[in-house]
C-alpha cells in the first residue's frame, strides 16, 4: 500500500469516527443528570436568530456537547488513566489520592475575605438573636481531608492555623472548641468529603463536654447493605472500591422525633429512603434541610441547643441528642437568618456554630 493510500485511509477512519460520534451526539436522548458526578447536565440551548446572533447558542451548545458526548464516562476514565498513570500528574480535575484509596479535592488558597464574611454573618445572628439571658455561644471548625492528606501527598493546602485564627479574631464573644485533635484521616470516607458517624463519637463528646452537656449511653453500629460510593468516586472518574456506610443507633435515638419545618412532617433521625438514593449520606437527617428540630423525650435535662451547621452536622447532631431535650438544626445555606425569629426562640439555650473549612472558604453560600 502506497503512502498516499495509507494517509487517505487514516484520514477517512478518523473522519468516520468523528462523524459517527457527532451523529450519535445529535440523535441520542439527552441525559438530564450525571449519576456518577451527581450534577445536572447541560441541556440543548434554544435555537433562534437572537441566540445565534448574540453567541449564546454556541456558548450553550459547547457545554451541551461536552456534557452529552457519547461514552462520556469512558472517555473521562481514559483521560484520568493517562494523566495519572502515564503522565504522573498529582491531581486530575483537582482531585488527588494518597495511594491508600483516600481521595480529596484541592482546596487552595485560603480566602480570608470569605472567612471574614462568614464571621460577619455569624456576628449578625449573634447580635440580633443571641444577646438574651442564659444564651451561651460556641464556635467550632471541621477540617476537610486535605488537612490530613495534602502534606504527605505533596498537594497544595490552606493554612489551617491561620484559618482558625482569622475566624476567631472576627467572632468575639464566641467560645472556640477545638476538635482538630479529635480527628484523623481514617475518620472520613475514602471517596467522600464527609466524616463517618461511627468514628466521631470523640468529637461529639468533646463538644458536649465543652458546652457542659455530657453525653450518656452506648450505641449499636448498623451498616447499610448496599456499598457506598462518595462524591469523589464519580467526580474523579477513577476506579475505586466501594466502602461501607454505617449509622449509630440506641434507645434514645429510636425514641427521638424530628420535625421537618419544610415539609411540616415528623420524620426519623435516619431517612432510609435517602439511604437507598444516589447519595446515601443523606440518610442522616434527610440530607440538606433548612430547619429541623430533634426532640428527645427521654432527656434528663431541659437544655436546648441551636446548631448552625452544614452537611457535616447532619451526622453529628444525633450524637448530641442525649445531652439535650431539644436540638434545633439550622442550615443558613437554605434559609435566610433574618427569618429565624419566625421559627425559633433564643432564650436559655446553647448555640453552636459548626462549619467545615470547605464552607467557610466559600461562605457566599451562607445567607
Amino acid at each position: 500500500m502506497t503512502d498516499k493510500r495509507k494517509n487517505i485511509l487514516s484520514v477517512s477512519l478518523v473522519a468516520a469516527v468523528l462523524f459517527s460520534l457527532a451523529l450519535w451526539c445529535w440523535v441520542k436522548p439527552a441525559d438530564p443528570v450525571s449519576l456518577s458526578e451527581r450534577r445536572a447536565l447541560a441541556a440543548m440551548p434554544e435555537l433562534s436568530a437572537e441566540t445565534v446572533w448574540s453567541g449564546k447558542f454556541m456558548e450553550g451548545f459547547e457545554k451541551y456537547a461536552a456534557d452529552q458526548f457519547p461514552l462520556r464516562d469512558g472517555f473521562r476514565a481514559l483521560k484520568v488513566f493517562c494523566a495519572d498513570r502515564l503522565l504522573g500528574q498529582k491531581d486530575v480535575n483537582g482531585i488527588y489520592g494518597n495511594g491508600e484509596g483516600y481521595l480529596s479535592k484541592l482546596e487552595y488558597p485560603l480566602n480570608e475575605d470569605s472567612l471574614r464574611s462568614a464571621a460577619g454573618k455569624f456576628r449578625k445572628i449573634q447580635e440580633r438573636y443571641l444577646r438574651g439571658d442564659g444564651v451561651r455561644v460556641y464556635l467550632s471548625v471541621v477540617p476537610d481531608k486535605n488537612y490530613f492528606m495534602a502534606g504527605e501527598c505533596g498537594a497544595l493546602a490552606m493554612d489551617y492555623a491561620r484559618l482558625v485564627d482569622c475566624l476567631r479574631e472576627n467572632t468575639e464573644g464566641m467560645e472556640y472548641i477545638d476538635i482538630f485533635p479529635c480527628l484523623s484521616l481514617e475518620d472520613y470516607y475514602k471517596t467522600d468529603t464527609h466524616w463517618r458517624q461511627e468514628k466521631i463519637l470523640p468529637v461529639a463528646e468533646k463538644l458536649a463536654e465543652s458546652m457542659g452537656a455530657p453525653l450518656s449511653g452506648s450505641y449499636e453500629t448498623v451498616t447499610l447493605p448496599t456499598p457506598f460510593y462518595g462524591v469523589y468516586a464519580g467526580q474523579s472518574a477513577r476506579r475505586v472500591s466501594p466502602e461501607p456506610l454505617s449509622y449509630l443507633l440506641n434507645d434514645t435515638l429510636e425514641g427521638c422525633t424530628v420535625y421537618d419545618y419544610e415539609s411540616g412532617e415528623k420524620v426519623g433521625v435516619y431517612d432510609m429512603d435517602k439511604a437507598a438514593g444516589a447519595d446515601a449520606y443523606e440518610l442522616f437527617l434527610s440530607g440538606s434541610r433548612a430547619l429541623m428540630k430533634i426532640q428527645n423525650p427521654a432527656a434528663e435535662t431541659e437544655r436546648r441547643l441551636i446548631l448552625f451547621r452544614d452537611s457535616f452536622g447532619s451526622s453529628l447532631a444525633p450524637l448530641l441528642a442525649s445531652g439535650y431535650a431539644e436540638i434545633d438544626v439550622v442550615d443558613i445555606r437554605y434559609i435566610s437568618s433574618a427569618l429565624l425569629e419566625n421559627f425559633l426562640t433564643f432564650e436559655n439555650c446553647d448555640v453552636l456554630f459548626l462549619y467545615s473549612t470547605l464552607v467557610l472558604n466559600h461562605s457566599v453560600t451562607l445567607k
